[in-house]
């Protein structure tokens, strides 16, 4: 693994899947415990069919809160998962494909929450995908300003729906 400013025991990272994402979950599990990640698993529980919302919800609520530092979500196509996601207030969700869009997602968007699609990734891509993830640190500058703004953009949704 990549060196990280973050030591991987210190990062605790909350995962879920529904059951098209139930087998690649399985793996990234095993190998990130490898790595010595802390990792609480959100379910499912098998890859019996389920919804995938309320499993997507409670992974990024999780990360909202400060219980943990980053997310990973995984369902057939990564997109249910990600529109979940992103519904909550500080989530910044990303569906990765490569390790080129894992930095970028990290560097220029600090992403929270990495998804990916259950039915096209494979566990030897996942692991080089969240390698780069997972060490790649938030950029700032002028960054910053725009993680600024989808802040604004989602108080103002806040207070409109009060």
């Amino acid at each position: 693994m990549r060196s990280t400013s973050e030591k991987p025991d210190k990062i605790r990272i909350a995962i879920g899947s529904d059951h098209g994402g139930f087998d690649l979950k399985q793996d990234v599990v095993d190998f990130l415990k490898a790595w010595r990640y802390k990792i609480k698993d959100f379910g499912t529980r098998s890859a019996e069919r389920c919804d995938y919302p309320s499993i997507g919800y409670k992974v990024a609520s999780g990360v909202a809160a400060g219980k943990f530092t980053r997310g990973i979500l995984i369902c057939k196509s990564g997109i249910g998962m990600c529109i979940v996601a992103n519904k909550v207030r500080g989530i910044r969700a990303a569906l990765l494909s490569n390790a080129e869009s894992a930095r970028l997602s990290r560097e220029h968007n600090d992403a929270n929450v990495a998804i990916f699609s259950g039915k096209s990734m494979t566990i030897s891509k996942a692991k080089k995908i969240l390698d780069v993830w997972l060490s790649t640190p938030f950029e700032g500058g002028r960054h910053l300003k725009r993680i600024k703004q989808i802040s604004a953009i989602e108080k103002r949704i806040r207070d409109y729906r009060k």
